[in-house]
């Protein structure tokens, strides 16, 4: 079988479902794995969830569950997710497992013995309110880098440097928003700074990695590298270290090493060994991850592998972020679309193709834009691919009997022929090197060449007049759906396997790349991929811009009894807003409640006062009731899987048209809860009807 190939990809957080940047790099990882099995490469596909650490004991807790049944539920939902979009993983393991365990205390004893870890004292920031050192994670703050405001304790998310949480200015806790104060505590701590040289001439050497993230990696071990603490103090989820009572692993120390346990999993029973991947002269090692991670991934695991003796990865390839229609993915904004959301609306493999028409070499952030998903779907995969194939086998079926017939060709045949065995050999050389974007620009090019000979050849003229030369042209083209479905199978390995049957062909391979296919019989093509007539994450609901609001004060409306003028507090701005809730809440009542705002409403005269937007309400023939929402003045109220996109304003006319629903209390837009951050929405006096 070869050298032996092991392919990785980051191990998801336990801590909330999966949305859909994750799977930019599963779906890029599983895309290349299914490649290499198509040529019989000798490879496996591992991964694992990553357990451990301070958000998932507290989380837990919230839970009314313990660590382990926590962890154990998100693994079940993970898995469904991978498996509902096509990632085929020869290992999908936990890092809270044994096997990790035993290779944690490896690494530990072994870099320790050889001085390469040691104890010091550290300050660390302490919550006197929750009574507890805080985490990484935990502490919020500014970016003592690049100013950024709100960032964790550890890393910045805009800049990428990394630092210590004492480093952070304007500190808070995380939890209970209190300013934490540093107490001091001893810590073990791994000595990265040895390692520095070693790092520098691994990165230099190594042809494989991408040349932006290089030299960004570079940059980091030339201005020096920092030692790194690898513990905890309880309370904590994780391993033990040992001799220690109250000092965990930190997070950060366990969770690659679940690679290593990941691997041992596989090698249950199959005859290997995880120094067969890990050790051997014989074997490459690629992680796919996102560039947040790219610190951790290219300094603090390399170093320990060099450490302890195991393999250094051959290549670790590093995608950019996910935006959706041009915003940052947050769950406060609303921009998050989970995995399940997007399931709930549109086949998997349609978004595998998306991904990949824009994945390369560099280091790009992706944007999954509403109406370019829908143009590279209807134009490219439906109307140029599959109408293609179903359009050569249905014309078999109808005039050959289904049968596919011997090639004959001509000169002009032979150039066809040519150039698809050129394109074929193009998306060879850029799927070994992830060059997806380019292999679907492939895939369109010999569909559309294959289009272009079906046309231009008219086989519903020549079928009758000259039987033969129909025979060669459809043979022709049956063999480019057949080739066009081998290079898909990557890609769109449910949609392949379906044409695969209408071929009756099973198992194609990269081998199987020719013009090869004759006297063979097909049978009854059908469509299988439609158009998209309208999306989950475009919706008229987008130009909503809907915030949390305070009624700071209420009055009488001077010119009308039945109306209040409020005075709405959404975040830094007040507004007036008339409202007509005088016949359902007295003026102490409305008083200090958070509503729903919207805020993006054509400002209106209304009996002599402008309101400048509208307090959303539900009600029936009996009774009104407000909207109410947790969080804070001024946060974002949407519904997942709808990322906003709000208009200059909107007409009172155009959210009309949007049938808002309260039904047990919660409010609903086409079935999806309206929410913030904090929670669902929910209408006052669990009113049931209307929302206006």
């Amino acid at each position: 079988m070869g050298k032996k190939i092991l392919v990785t990809a980051a191990l998801p957080y336990a801590n909330g479902p999966l949305h859909l940047g994750h799977m930019i790099e599963y779906i890029e990882a599983d895309i290349f794995v299914r490649f290499l099995r198509l040529k019989k490469e000798n490879v496996i596909y591992c991964c694992a969830d990553d357990t451990h650490g301070t958000p998932i004991e507290i989380n837990a807790k919230q839970h009314s569950m313990s660590p382990d049944e926590f962890v154990n539920m998100w693994y079940k939902k993970h898995l469904h997710d991978f498996k509902a979009f096509g990632i085929s993983f020869d290992s999908y393991y936990s890092t809270n497992s044994k096997e990790n365990k035993e290779y944690v205390e490896l690494f530990f004893n072994t870099l320790k013995n050889k001085g390469y870890i040691y104890k010091k004292s550290v300050e660390q920031l302490y919550c006197e309110k929750c009574k507890r050192f805080l985490p990484d994670r935990y502490v919020r703050g500014t970016c003592p880098k690049c100013g950024a405001k709100d960032q964790y304790g550890d890393v910045c998310e805009l800049c990428g440097a990394t630092y210590k949480p004492t480093d952070l200015l304007d500190m808070r806790c995380a939890v209970c928003k209190h300013k934490p104060a540093i107490k001091h505590s001893e810590h073990y701590f791994f000595k990265l700074s040895a390692f520095e040289d070693k790092l520098r001439e691994w990165l230099i050497r190594n042809k494989h990695i991408q040349e932006d993230i290089k030299s960004y990696v570079l940059e980091w071990i030339n201005s020096g590298l920092e030692d790194w603490c690898i513990s905890r103090d309880k309370p904590y989820f994780g391993f033990k270290i040992p001799g220690e009572d109250s000092k965990y692993f930190y997070v950060w120390m366990d969770a690659p090493i679940g690679y290593i346990a990941s691997t041992a999993n596989y090698c249950k029973g199959r005859g290997c060994s995880v120094d067969d991947y890990w050790k051997a002269e014989d074997s490459e090692i690629i992680h796919f991850i996102g560039k947040d991670i790219a610190y951790f991934h290219f300094l603090f695991w390399p170093a320990m592998l060099m450490g302890t003796g195991f393999n250094l990865p051959k290549n670790i390839i590093v995608h950019g972020f996910l935006t959706i229609d041009g915003a940052k993915l947050s769950k406060s904004r609303g921009t998050l679309v989970t995995v399940e959301e997007y399931l709930k609306f549109l086949n998997p493999e349609l978004l595998r193709y998306y991904y990949s028409s824009y994945l390369s070499p560099s280091v790009r952030d992706i944007d999954l834009n509403s109406e370019e998903f829908k143009e590279k779907i209807n134009n490219e995969l439906v109307s140029n691919i599959a109408n293609f194939i179903y359009r050569v086998l249905s014309f078999i079926n109808n005039n050959f009997g289904s049968k596919i017939f011997d090639i004959m060709p001509n000169g002009d045949d032979k150039n066809v022929m040519s150039k698809i065995r050129t394109l074929i050999k193009e998306a060879e050389k850029s799927y070994s090197t992830c060059n997806l974007k380019n292999v679907v620009r492939c895939i369109n090019e010999i569909a559309a060449t294959g289009n272009k000979y079906f046309q231009e050849n008219e086989p519903w003229k020549i079928v009758k007049s000259d039987t033969k030369r129909c025979a060669t042209v459809l043979a022709i083209a049956a063999n480019i759906v057949k080739n066009l479905v081998i290079l898909l199978k990557p890609i769109m390995p449910n949609f392949s396997a379906q044409i695969e049957s209408q071929l009756r062909l099973k198992q194609l391979s990269w081998s199987d790349l020719n013009f090869g296919l004759k006297n063979h019989k097909i049978a009854k093509p059908k469509i299988i991929l439609k158009k998209i007539e309208k999306l989950a994450f475009s919706d008229p609901f987008m130009k909503l811009e809907l915030k949390i609001g305070k009624i700071r004060e209420v009055f009488d409306h001077p010119d009308a009894n039945k109306l209040y003028v409020l005075r709405v507090d959404i975040g830094g701005e007040i507004r007036n807003i008339v409202a007509g809730l005088k016949q359902n809440y007295g003026k102490r009542d409305l008083l200090g409640k958070h509503i729903v705002v919207l805020t993006n409403l054509k400002h209106a005269n209304i009996r002599g006062v402008k309101s400048e937007g509208m307090v959303l309400a539900a009600g029936n023939e009996k009774d009104w009731g407000v909207l109410l929402a947790k969080g804070k003045a001024g946060e974002a109220v949407y519904v997942e899987g709808i990322a906003p996109r709000p208009a200059r304003e909107i007409t009172i006319k155009e959210f009309s048209k949007l049938e808002l629903v309260s039904k047990n209390g919660k409010v609903f837009y086409k079935g999806f809860p309206l929410r913030t951050a904090k929670g669902f929405v929910i209408a006052d006096k669990n009113i049931d009807g209307r929302v206006r």
